[in-house]
């Protein structure tokens, strides 16, 4: 049994007790926001937290209080704290929380970290909750609080047979003090997590009811629309024809403007590539954006520039050169570096002596392009700046770094900033960059009225914050027992290395080398779905499966070799993974796609990875139909710990498996001379439906491990079991993505 105290909670949640719920916002007067739960509702909630509100009436409201982002967050974070506040879950009102950090923490998602991260928090916050209602009936009926139990929302009282719901409490609980110490479930007593749960947004997405930013509609509100540079290297200069189109029709304004000022030190997340840009305002969507075709703007070339960065306590200086850049000018700086000297991450045993020694070595070198996000809701943001307040309203994945930035450049205090967080279409790490978010507040503060700003899919698509473009070189030595005495990576990318020294196979053999790179560039690039592991998954689980290959071992089995090792005999102090967890996901994945057996009569590709605190595997059936690859089935096994609510986390291993098997067989953007070769999904290629693989069957070790991440650990070992599997049926390796352009 767990047991929390309050001086430990209140450091870490900063919940605070008493007081009653008003429940009014800027937004209570939206046009697309009248259909939450509680719309039609008295606003008499007594709050016990900042988590929980309960009506004399026995209503039961629970915030949510990350973004949703189509993870499903804002469905399993309330079932922890229904779990610890001993309600029916079916009865309870979920809201999403705007923006408040007093009474939230780390209100963003990110990093597959939402449930991890807040995991201790919410059930607290639902026992403290719970132990407040207890003390409060306690206090009612003049019995020892011990004597008080709790199911399904109702408090008894046994010896004097007395109950009372949740609701009839609630005013006195409200006054009750925080208790100083309180009871965790036992993890055998659950009664809701890890029983599957409805999406509670799940009707409202079916029947097209208001959700995302992009549906916010208010009086008075106008669209505006910008316009950035059409390559990258190039800025603002002035404009042409603002006078001609200002006289369009419905077009209200059209003005530069500046996101971030000259002497601003950037955050990590205040990455945008063009500082300035030019805005369009008016009545509507169809007349701004004609004007938008017609406006004429002259651009500049940037100069080389350094700028600096506070990257979450981290001082660093970003090195910006000039220049129109190209794709096959990236390509051969990759190439060209990878054969100079690189920086030394990891360095275990004497690894150039082991290669000189060996048997046998294996060398190979991977590469992947650029990545755009594609999220299917367009960049948007609603903003009502005027000189007392700020109001917003839309999807961010990190809006509590957001609004410190916006204050900033606004020169507004916190709290005369209020963030309304609406469901995100898409995420995937493109949200975490909200400079729109500043776009629209400063357009709306221009203009002096509320704006909703809206991107086109071109807009997107073309203004930077991709996923890096990477190289990577390995070389493995073995003995003349073919036992793997040496490993060597070597890696980079433009502008970012994707390298983690201190994961698999770091730690399973004794001469081990890490070392990488970055080149400098002035293409924006930010986290993409399982950032930086997507890709050194890829190369190191195909490489391995060569190294496998060449000592002539089942590749499944040469993975648990190695494992093994490093739980007997780990080589280093610093190996991020548990063996023993990662080991488990691959004899079940094993087992579940009855490996021995099948890989005897199907091309079968293997690939296993450790990221996000999780550990996922994957096997993937492949054949060749007519030219084109089609995947049968993947299996998948994952240990992400306890897992809150099942039917969510196989739904989000199954998006995970599509979106990379589309990613690795198709995702590519290119450059020529700084422009975007891509623009939008008619030369971006998508995966589509019908090459989605026709069965996907997701496995989870069942274990009472604290949660770990489940968004993103999923996506990354996809890329190698893909690759290995198009190896089995065509007998060729793939080195480079998107391998459909090989095939």
């Amino acid at each position: 049994m767990k047991t929390q105290s309050r001086r430990s909670f209140l450091k870490v949640s900063a919940l605070s007790g008493g007081g009653f719920m008003l429940g009014i916002s800027f937004l209570s007067n939206f046009k697309s926001f009248g259909n939450e739960p509680t719309a039609n509702l008295p606003f008499d909630f007594n709050e016990l937290n900042g988590f929980v509100k309960i009506t004399a009436d026995n209503i039961i409201k629970i915030m949510s209080p990350n973004p949703e982002g189509g993870q499903g967050v804002k469905t399993s974070m309330p079932m922890i704290v229904a779990e610890e506040l001993d309600v029916d879950f079916s009865q309870i009102v979920i809201e999403q929380a705007d923006l408040d950090t007093k009474h939230f923490t780390r209100q963003f998602i990110g990093g597959s970290q939402a449930i991890h991260q807040g995991w201790m928090l919410l059930r607290t916050a639902g026992a403290t909750a719970r132990q407040m209602l207890r003390e409060a009936a306690a206090k009612t009926w003049n019995v020892p609080v011990e004597e008080i139990t709790t199911e399904f929302g109702v408090l008894y009282h046994k010896n004097s047979r007395k109950s009372s719901k949740y609701g009839d409490m609630a005013t006195v609980a409200a006054q009750i003090p925080l208790p100083k110490d309180i009871q965790l479930k036992s993890v055998k007593d659950f009664k809701i997590i890890g029983k599957s749960q409805r999406n509670v947004d799940l009707e409202k997405i079916v029947t097209g009811k208001p959700l995302f930013g992009i549906d916010t509609k208010v009086d008075g509100m106008l669209i505006a629309m910008i316009v950035h540079p059409p390559a990258f290297g190039l800025k603002f200069k002035a404009i042409q024809n603002d006078a001609v189109i200002k006289k369009m029709k419905g077009i209200k304004d059209v003005f530069p403007v500046k996101i971030f000022n000259d002497d601003y030190e950037k955050t990590f997340f205040d990455t945008t590539t063009f500082n300035e840009v030019v805005a369009i305002v008016g009545n509507s969507t169809w007349e701004v954006m004609q004007a938008k075709k017609a406006l004429k703007i002259d651009w500049q070339p940037i100069e080389s520039y350094t700028q600096n960065r506070n990257m979450l306590g981290r001082k660093v200086v970003e090195k910006i050169p000039a220049g129109l850049e190209d794709s096959t000018e990236h390509k051969a700086k990759l190439a060209e570096r990878m054969m100079q000297p690189a920086t030394v991450r990891r360095k275990d045993g004497d690894v150039e002596a082991a290669f000189k020694s060996a048997a046998k070595v294996i060398e190979r070198t991977y590469n992947a392009p650029y990545l755009a996000h594609n999220c299917m809701e367009p960049m948007n943001f609603f903003a009502n700046v005027t000189a007392e307040k700020a109001e917003l309203a839309g999807p961010l994945q990190k809006p509590e770094f957001t609004e410190q930035t916006l204050s900033a450049r606004l020169g507004m205090p916190l709290e005369k900033i209020d963030i309304k967080m609406t469901r995100l279409g898409g995420g995937f790490g493109r949200r975490s960059y909200a400079h729109w978010l500043i776009e629209a507040a400063l357009i709306s503060q221009k203009v002096k009225a509320p704006v909703k700003l809206i991107y086109t899919r071109e807009d997107d698509m073309t203004s930077g914050i991709y996923r890096s473009t990477y190289s990577a070189y390995f070389r493995a030595a073995l003995d003349a027992n073919n036992n793997l005495i040496a490993f060597h990576v070597k890696t980079g990318g433009t502008p970012e290395s994707p390298l983690y020294p201190n994961r698999f196979p770091a730690g399973t053999v004794d001469n081990y080398l890490a070392e990488d790179f970055t080149i400098d560039s002035n293409i924006t690039v930010g986290s993409y779905r399982a950032p930086r592991s997507n890709f050194m998954a890829a190369a190191e689980q195909s490489f391995i499966d060569e190294v496998a290959e060449a000592a002539g071992k089942d590749p499944i089995d040469f993975r648990l070799e190695l494992l093994n090792r490093a739980k007997e005999r780990p080589v280093g102090k610093n190996n991020e993974y548990e063996p023993e967890r990662f080991a488990k996901v691959l004899e079940l994945v094993k087992e579940k796609s009855n490996w021995e057996s099948t890989k005897k009569s199907k091309k079968l590709g293997f690939s296993a990875y450790f990221c996000h605190d999780s550990y996922a595997a994957h096997v993937l059936d492949l054949e060749m139909k007519d030219g084109s690859a089609v995947i049968n089935k993947v299996w998948c096994a994952i240990d992400c710990g306890i897992v809150i609510n099942p039917d969510a986390a196989k739904n989000m291993a199954e998006g995970g498996i599509v979106d990379a098997v589309g990613a690795a067989m198709y995702g590519k953007m290119t450059f020529t001379k700084g422009v975007p070769d891509a623009n939008n999904f008619h030369n971006y290629r998508m995966i589509r439906h019908n090459e989605a693989p026709k069965q996907i069957e997701v496995h989870f070790i069942e274990n009472t491990i604290d949660p770990t991440g489940m968004g993103e650990p999923a996506y990354p070992p996809v890329y190698a079991a893909l690759a290995n599997a198009l190896y089995k049926t065509t007998g060729k390796r793939f080195y480079n993505q998107p391998f459909g352009e090989s095939i």
